[in-house]
C-alpha cells in the first residue's frame, strides 16, 4: 500500500506518521520539543522520530514512504526552504526541507501547519465539501490557513493566513512578532500561561471566555476580508477549552458581522480532532505527488 511520511513540528511537540491516499494516519508517534536553543540538537530529535517511525512501518507492515509532507509554525520562506517559527527560537533561518530530505532520502514538501491543517479539514475533515473557509489553530501559538473558492492561499512569500497576528487587543501585549494587541499574544497557550501564571488546562472560565472571544473577533474581520461563512478551530487549547470557548468564540463573531452577507458565519472545532496536523503533513505530501486533495 502506497503511503508518505506526515510530520507536524510545533513549540510544544513534535509529532510523525504516515499517511495513506485515504487520509488514514497510522503508526503515529510524537515528543515534546526540546526546550533547547542549539539547532542540531533540535533537529536530531526530530530526525531520531521520523526513524523510529519508518522502522516501525517497515517492519510491522512493510511500508515504506514515497515522499514527505511537513507542517512547520512561521513565518517561513516559500516552500519552507529556511524556517523562522516565533515558538521555536533555536530555528533562525533554518534549512528545514534541505535538512529532511537529507535525513529521509524523500521528496519533501514544508509548509506552515495551519495551512496543512486547512488542507486536512478540506480533504477529511469538518470543512469536507466547502470551497472557502478559514482553518485555525489555537495552541502554543494560533496559525491559520486560508481555502478561498476551492485554493489554498499562498501569497507573495507562502506565509498567507498568518490569523495569530490580526490585531484584536489595540496597544494590548507584546508579541513574538513585535507588535502588541495580536490575537496570539492574547490568547494562545503562551500568552495564557504568561497572564495567569499556570497552563493553559488550568485556566479558569473567565480566561477561557476571553481567550474564545478574541479568537472570534479576529475570525470576524477574516469573514468580512474574505467573505468566508466558516472558520474551523483546532489545537490542543481551543479543543481543550471545548464548548465554552467555542460559545464565546461564536457569540463575538455574531457581534462583529454586521453585513449582510457576513451573518451567520460559524465558528466550529475542527472534524479531525488531534490527528488534524499529522493528516494535513501528508496531505502536502500527496499533492505534491500530484493527487487532488481539495475538491
Amino acid at each position: 500500500m502506497k503511503t508518505c511520511l506526515a510530520v507536524d513540528i510545533g513549540g510544544t511537540k513534535m509529532a510523525a506518521g504516515l499517511v495513506g491516499p485515504d487520509g488514514e494516519l497510522s503508526h503515529s508517534r510524537q515528543v515534546p520539543t526540546p526546550k533547547t536553543g542549539d539547532a542540531e540538537s533540535l533537529f536530531d530529535c526530530l530526525a531520531s522520530l521520523m526513524g523510529e517511525v519508518r522502522d516501525e512501518a517497515t517492519s510491522s507492515d512493510g511500508l515504506e514512504p514515497e515522499a514527505c509532507g511537513v507542517g512547520c509554525g512561521g513565518p517561513m520562506e516559500r516552500d519552507g526552504e529556511t524556517v523562522s517559527p516565533l515558538n521555536i527560537p533555536a530555528w533562525r533561518g533554518f534549512a528545514l526541507r534541505r535538512r529532511i530530505a537529507e535525513a529521509t532520502g524523500l521528496p519533501v514538501c514544508v509548509d506552515n501547519d495551519a495551512k496543512a491543517l486547512a488542507l486536512a479539514e478540506g480533504w477529511r475533515g469538518a470543512a469536507r465539501g466547502r470551497r472557502s473557509y478559514v482553518a485555525m489553530v489555537v495552541s502554543t501559538g494560533i496559525g491559520g490557513g486560508i481555502v478561498l473558492d476551492g485554493r489554498l492561499l499562498e501569497g507573495c512569500s507562502g506565509n498567507a493566513g498568518h490569523i495569530g497576528h490580526v490585531i484584536v487587543e489595540p496597544g494590548g501585549r507584546m508579541c513574538r512578532c513585535g507588535a502588541r494587541g495580536c490575537v496570539e499574544a492574547e490568547a494562545s497557550g503562551t500568552a495564557i500561561e504568561e497572564i495567569t501564571g499556570r497552563p493553559a488546562y488550568a485556566a479558569e472560565a473567565e480566561m477561557v471566555e476571553r481567550s474564545g472571544t478574541l479568537v472570534g473577533r479576529a475570525v470576524a474581520s477574516a469573514v468580512s476580508l474574505l467573505d468566508l461563512e466558516l472558520a474551523v478551530v483546532a489545537g490542543s487549547v481551543a479543543l481543550g477549552f471545548g464548548e465554552p470557548f467555542f460559545r464565546a468564540a461564536q457569540a463575538e463573531l455574531a457581534r462583529r458581522s454586521r453585513l449582510e452577507f457576513t451573518r451567520g458565519a460559524r465558528i466550529i472545532p475542527a472534524g479531525l480532532a488531534g490527528a488534524g496536523p499529522l493528516v494535513g503533513a501528508g496531505a502536502l505530501a500527496w499533492q505534491m505527488l500530484g493527487m487532488k486533495v481539495l475538491s
